[in-house]
């Protein structure tokens, strides 16, 4: 099996993907559900705090049968002329039931840990969210990544094919020039030796380009043994769009990027647990109201609902005057824990900012280096146009043209190495400003 037919085969029944079903798939792989998942557990419990603060109703009933066999108890009783004796008492079985039914209600009137932590709750939830829309970003700037790599190991096939096709017809050119008697025959071995290495190296290249295949399905939860092909996104034949300014990036991570939104949430929910440390200064009223009926005579209970009935209600107060300084301490760890939160917060802050300038670097270093790598790309390219040239004219080896055949392919590989370079720099620093989903799920 030559070298075409080995990868029309591998490409055989390959399913397309587009970069941007790769960069969709990617929001929603395991990682960014997950994380959506906790976001979603962290609604639950604002609507557990907020239960609370709502009316609480409970019903009650329970009927019961009670029955107590022939009993013999002992009486002391006085007799004449003074003294005591005991006087046996039989007494028969007897049973007799038990019903009893019951409604309560209670309302919180004023609690102020209950409110704190309704609050409290809801900072925590909005920290989830921007959480998991920090690991959506994370997910999907892998994604990004593998599909690159995928692209990547794709082109890299194509650029060692043209090498050989090269090389075939460097091979066709020595023979011919052998057969008129115009080079020896060392010209012709030594051109078939370099389509053999040639070719080695596109096979040699698969393997590779099976493990980009399933990394990337395994990322966007596909089949981990279904063949992918990349499709092209035409950076290639297009010219990097020049990066944007630091201070505007700065700018775009400061407002928008999801970790400091969670950050900022994080800090608030440590200030709202100092209110629910100091809430132990304050009283606690509620209100109570209760119906009960009990009996034992069923006729009585289900037959004359004006009797066998208890109403109550009233106004409860709680303080806690002295708890043996637990307010005071819960209080205090409050407050370190906010300072906590804040030295976290600002240190993520700049760590954001050196991140944004660095990644800022990067794509400002790559798009030089692609303009550089185009230019010796053309160069390389204008040196075997000369080099096979001067082989058909008869005035050097097989030799030079192979080596100013290996210069191109090496420029066009680093051209594409490099121009791949560009696009994953600049999805990393739109990863690192907050701007790499659309701006409304911000």
């Amino acid at each position: 099996m030559n070298v075409l037919m080995l990868t029309v085969a591998l490409a055989t029944h390959a399913t397309p993907i587009r970069l941007e079903d790769a960069r969709a798939r990617s929001r929603e792989n395991v990682q960014a559900l997950t994380a959506a998942l906790e976001a979603s557990s962290a609604e639950q419990d604002v609507r557990v705090a907020r239960s609370s603060l709502l009316p609480q109703v409970r019903f009650s009933g329970s009927g019961n049968l009670t029955y107590i066999g022939p009993q013999r108890s002992y009486n002391i009783v006085p007799v004449e002329g003074g003294g005591f004796q005991q006087l046996a008492v039989d007494t028969p079985e007897v049973a007799f039931p038990n019903l009893s039914l019951g409604v309560s209600i209670s309302q919180l009137l004023f609690d102020r840990a209950v409110w704190a932590r309704l609050e409290q709750s809801g900072a925590q939830l909005e920290a989830q969210r921007g959480e998991a829309l920090e690991q959506q970003d994370t997910s999907e700037l892998e994604g990004i990544t593998r599909f690159y790599a995928l692209f990547r190991s794709q082109a890299t096939i194509q650029v060692l094919e043209a090498n050989v096709r090269r090389s075939e017809q460097q091979l066709d050119r020595a023979r011919a020039l052998f057969q008129a008697g115009r080079v020896g025959k060392a010209e012709e071995l030594s051109a078939q030796v370099n389509l053999g290495n040639d070719r080695i190296a596109v096979v040699s290249r698969q393997s590779q380009l099976a493990t980009d295949q399933a990394r990337l399905t395994t990322w966007l939860a596909m089949p981990g043994a279904e063949v992918v092909e990349a499709v092209d996104p035409g950076v290639l034949t297009q010219t990097p769009v020049p990066a944007p300014t630091l201070e505007q990036a700065l700018q775009e991570a400061r407002t928008r990027r999801p970790l400091l939104v969670a950050l900022r949430q994080r800090l608030r929910a440590a200030e709202l647990q100092r209110s629910i440390a100091t809430a132990g200064y304050l009283p606690r009223f509620s209100l109570d109201a209760a119906y009960q009926r009990q009996g034992q005579d069923p006729e009585i209970f289900f037959g004359q609902p004006s009797r066998q009935n208890v109403v109550r209600g009233g106004l409860s107060i709680s303080w806690d005057i002295f708890n043996g300084f637990t307010t005071q301490a819960q209080t205090r760890r409050a407050e370190y824990q906010t300072r906590a939160a804040e030295l976290n917060m600002q240190q993520s802050e700049r760590e954001m900012e050196g991140t944004v300038r660095q990644s800022h670097v990067a794509l400002e270093a790559q798009i030089v280096s692609a303009e550089l790598a185009e230019a010796n790309r053309k160069a390389a390219a204008d040196a075997l146009v000369l080099a096979e040239e001067r082989f058909n004219a008869g005035v050097s080896s097989t030799l030079e043209v192979r080596d100013a055949q290996l210069k191109l392919t090496q420029a066009e590989l680093t051209l594409l190495e490099n121009r791949i370079n560009v696009e994953i720099a600049r999805f990393t620093l739109m990863r690192a400003m907050g701007t790499l989903a659309p701006g409304d799920a911000k």
